[in-house]
């Protein structure tokens, strides 16, 4: 798993429970990691700015972020390996073609070209795709501009379903359509 165990508990139903706070202290799970590394990355980009106001020239040098790489990759076709998100086209047998993957991909010259994994074991494909089905009717909603979709999209969530009731599921997509309607298209 490449994620933290904050982000994967987000996708599963299991870890944080809204009557057992004490699963987030048995299984470690760090509520505060996110905010925590904005505010470390938060400062750390301050301090960038400071020093580039502050000299004439300021050294520059690589950092562990992708561009960086897949520029030098691509440019010079020095390969180099990244882990990315790219449509599933045969990359991975027992997941929805055209969904996204993360897959391993190699940049060069040829600029990326993802690796084909082959099936995984049952038990993650079905884990998977518990979460491709809230995407496809995600984006079913935006292609049809159907706002029923968007109930079907949280109701199938295995986190929101294992926490509310369909009538509770209603609401909570009520208010955030309300909290964030301005930046949504008008659903019907």
């Amino acid at each position: 798993m490449t994620g933290s165990s904050e982000h994967f508990s987000e996708y599963t139903p299991w870890f944080i429970k809204r009557d057992q706070p004490d699963l987030i202290e048995q299984f470690n799970i760090p509520l505060d990691e996110y905010p925590r590394r904005c505010e470390r990355q938060i400062e750390e980009w301050g301090k960038l700015r400071d020093e580039y106001e502050a000299e004439d020239s300021m050294e520059h040098h690589r950092t562990d972020e992708y561009a960086s790489r897949l520029i030098l990759a691509s440019e010079t076709g020095q390969p180099h390996v990244i882990y990315g998100n790219v449509p599933n086209r045969g990359l991975i047998d027992n997941l929805p073609d055209g969904c996204l993957v993360e897959v391993p991909c190699l940049v060069d010259k040829n600029v990326l070209q993802p690796t084909a994994i082959g099936m995984l074991p049952p038990h993650l494909a079905a884990l998977m795709q518990t979460n491709i089905n809230v995407q496809a009717m995600t984006v079913e909603a935006a292609l049809t501009g159907k706002r029923e979709h968007i109930y079907h999209a949280a109701m199938l969530d295995p986190h929101t379903s294992a926490e509310l009731d369909l009538d509770q599921i209603w609401r909570l997509v009520d208010d955030l359509i309300e909290a964030h309607g301005d930046w949504l298209p008008a659903y019907r």
